[in-house]
């Protein structure tokens, strides 16, 4: 027999009274993961990859106009590695997403943008100096290091924003056949992120204060 909900589609926010509460550029730290050329014109091209770099630009815009602070991870394997390796421009950060001087540059070696790095002691220190205790993610790719950074962030007590169109993924093999297209698997990593882990905006703009700055 089935049972009827009101709305059997509700995410685990919703079911327990907890409605999204997008970051704003004025509560927050933006980090920026992976915008790196092998995402680009590497052995992983992301389907979408130009407007979600156009996107993370406008955000990055955004925050550095507000006074947001930047921080921006790039993944380094080892040297010789058929990805990511440290010792080529694959491993470098597109120009559009370039750090600047001022902003500071995490390395990690893990999908999870917290495992083995500075990233949690810089963002303690961060609420410390200034009371901004939340975050703000943007880049790549969705089901892989967005997801695992997000996830992370939650058991650490780190509220987090994923800006939808800042994020882009691949098409992947299906281990039950066949292939999972990019925008089906985007869509579907966006929603688990969405159902407990952290909120999801479409894009910049839907950051409070977010689309003046930008503007």
């Amino acid at each position: 027999m089935t049972e009827n909900h009101p709305n059997p589609a509700a995410t685990l926010f919703q079911i327990s009274g907890a409605p999204p509460r997008p970051a704003t550029l004025s509560d927050s730290v933006l980090i920026v993961i992976d915008a790196q050329h092998e995402y680009v014109s590497g052995r992983l091209p992301l389907t979408g990859i130009a407007d979600a770099i156009a996107e993370t630009s406008r955000l990055l815009a955004a925050a550095r106009t507000a006074g947001t602070p930047v921080i921006h991870v790039v993944h380094h394997s080892s040297p010789g590695a058929a990805l990511f390796d440290p010792q080529t421009v694959f491993a470098e950060v597109v120009p559009q997403l370039a750090p600047l001087p001022t902003e500071e540059v995490v390395i990690k070696h893990l999908p999870n943008a917290f495992a083995g790095t500075t990233l949690e002691a810089r963002l303690k220190a961060i609420a410390a100096a200034t009371g901004r205790k939340k975050i703000i993610l943007a880049g790549f790719m969705t089901h892989m290091c967005i997801s695992a950074t997000a996830r992370v962030a939650l058991d650490l007590g780190i509220a987090a924003t994923v800006v939808a169109g800042a994020c882009a993924t691949r098409d992947v093999p299906n281990p039950l056949g066949g292939v999972v297209a990019a925008r089906t698997l985007h869509e579907a990593a966006l929603a688990a992120i969405a159902d407990r882990f952290a909120t999801v905006v479409s894009d910049a703009s839907a950051l409070s204060g977010a689309g003046a700055a930008a503007a």
